[in-house]
């Protein structure tokens, strides 16, 4: 199949750790994010923080595992994981409160605008679609992370209450285990674009693809449940997600 796809071809096993992403454009813009991120720190938990988002770009979007996610849907769902369940909250445990996403909108719209976005980017169709144009390909990107970016706030907000925090991370965790099970339960391979690309790495179509609906079913699921618990365990030392003082 003859794809425009932004990483490139479906790189060979042998040619994987050779197929580094050196775009300037992506460079540029990968720089002119971190240089925000860290120009609005105002603390050493948030330039930390700025400082990780860089590393999650860097290997989400120049390391070979931009190429290998040509090849591999698997590749392509970690991929996902890094930039809306890793990125996602480095960014906006970056960005200063009042500068944050959504702050007066229901928490509700931030997690079915993501759920919509996730769900639609993953099914068939709009996925070869994404592959086929790098316009569309970014378009897929970053709806992914700003609707990832704006959940997270949403979630790490002072003024969110626990229980609604908790809440927004487990429905979260749920809509994207049921998307992995779909995946992983599916009888026949969904995706056109990886019908001829995984042989190589000893993978089925079907077997690729039922390693991705894995990944999305459980370890996507950690960064939630992880950051679920540090919300438990702040409630009792009266503080926020991000280390912030509970507004009462």
């Amino acid at each position: 199949m003859n794809l425009d796809i932004y990483c490139g071809p479906a790189p060979t096993p042998d040619a994987v750790w050779s197929a580094w992403n050196f775009d300037p454009p992506l460079l540029l813009m990968i720089a002119a994010a971190f240089a925000i991120l860290i120009t609005l720190a105002s603390g050493s938990r948030q330039r930390l923080a700025a400082i990780a988002a860089l590393i999650i770009m860097l290997i989400a979007f120049v390391s070979p595992l931009c190429a290998l996610a040509s090849a591999l849907f698997s590749a392509r769902i970690f991929h996902h994981i890094l930039i809306v369940s890793v990125l996602g909250p480095l960014i906006v445990m970056a960005i200063p409160l009042r500068l944050r996403p959504g702050r007066r909108l229901p928490p509700q719209l931030s997690f079915l605008v993501h759920t919509l976005s996730m769900w639609f980017w993953h099914a068939p169709e709009p996925y070869l679609l994404a592959l086929s144009s790098p316009v569309i390909y970014w378009l897929m990107e970053l709806s992914l992370i700003g609707s990832a970016i704006w959940l997270w706030a949403d979630i790490v907000s002072p003024r969110r209450a626990a229980g609604s925090a908790i809440a927004l991370l487990l429905g979260t965790t749920l809509q994207m285990g049921m998307l992995g099970a779909l995946l992983t339960f599916s009888r026949q391979p969904l995706f056109a674009a990886h019908m001829d690309t995984t042989l190589a790495f000893g993978l089925s179509p079907l077997a690729d693809q039922q390693l991705a609906g894995l990944l999305m079913w459980v370890p996507a699921a950690l960064p939630y449940l992880f950051a679920a618990l540090l919300i438990l365990r702040r409630v009792f030392a009266g503080r926020g997600l991000d280390g912030e003082a509970s507004s009462r």
